[in-house]
């Protein structure tokens, strides 16, 4: 079986131009297969200001009415998505961008309300891998941007670490995938003050020690349990990273 590596990076590596270009000439270099998934929420903020519309966060989660999502499918499907593109073109890498109505390749439900309603945020339901595989077969590599649709002629906004765990796990029955979540830690450390004290590798029992003793908490505990699910759906490896790593012998893997 080919190999696949899917790496999911956040907006503010793509949207400052430093951490830009050292990202995908990094991308570029990294062999065979791949696909990439990019967020880009500081700049929808940034637009949404301009154009006078608040932005209202939950919890982290943005969300997401009628006027953010012109707003965000403008940035993501447009201006990050076609910026990497082209960036990716430059470094001979044929690169196609992508959401999840292109190829009717992620399909979602609306995000249904209970204690918050998000507006048009989606829950993933469907990936239909076959056709994205059958690009990447032919050479080509995917950039997903983090929005997918209901079938009913609606966009909507998606998770980017959800996008690219949904991605890779349905892309397992193809390829041998890893896995790599880019954010700004060198790892899952053992200590949050020291930069240097990666957990090189995690299981799942260990993972389940290190929550009982606090090592790992807050934040990381959900990157972790998407992680060993994506295993569990056949996923290879999983490996945390930061972004100017990317291709080297670091970060954290989890098996």
């Amino acid at each position: 079986m080919d190999k696949l590596t899917v790496i999911k990076v956040g907006g503010k590596i793509v949207e400052e131009e430093s951490s830009l270009n050292d990202l995908l000439q990094k991308f570029s270099k990294i062999e065979g297969n791949k696909v990439l998934v990019h967020g880009g929420g500081r700049s929808a903020t940034a637009l949404a200001s301009q154009l006078g519309i608040e932005s209202k966060m939950v919890d982290g989660r943005r969300v997401t009415d009628e006027q953010m999502l012109k707003v965000v499918t403008m940035v993501y499907a447009g201006l990050v998505n076609k910026n990497i593109v082209a960036r990716l073109q430059a470094l001979n890498v044929n690169a196609l961008g992508l959401t999840g109505a292109d190829l009717n390749y992620m399909l979602s439900d609306k995000r249904p309300v209970k204690t918050v309603d998000y507006g048009f945020v989606g829950d993933v339901k469907e990936v239909n891998s076959d056709l994205l595989a059958d690009l990447i077969q032919k050479g080509v590599v995917p950039v997903l941007a983090p929005l997918t649709h209901d079938k009913k002629g609606h966009l909507l906004n998606t998770n980017a670490d959800t996008i690219a765990g949904e991605a890779a796990k349905a892309l397992s029955k193809h390829f041998e995938v890893t896995l790599i979540y880019c954010f700004e830690k060198k790892g899952v450390l053992s200590d949050p003050e020291n930069e240097d004290s990666v957990i090189r590798n995690i299981d799942h029992s260990q993972f389940v020690k290190l929550v009982e003793e606090s090592v790992i908490k807050e934040g990381m505990i959900p990157k972790l349990e998407n992680s060993f699910a994506a295993i569990q759906a056949g996923v290879k490896q999983v490996i945390i990273t930061r972004a100017d790593q990317l291709g080297e012998d670091s970060g954290t893997v989890i098996r």
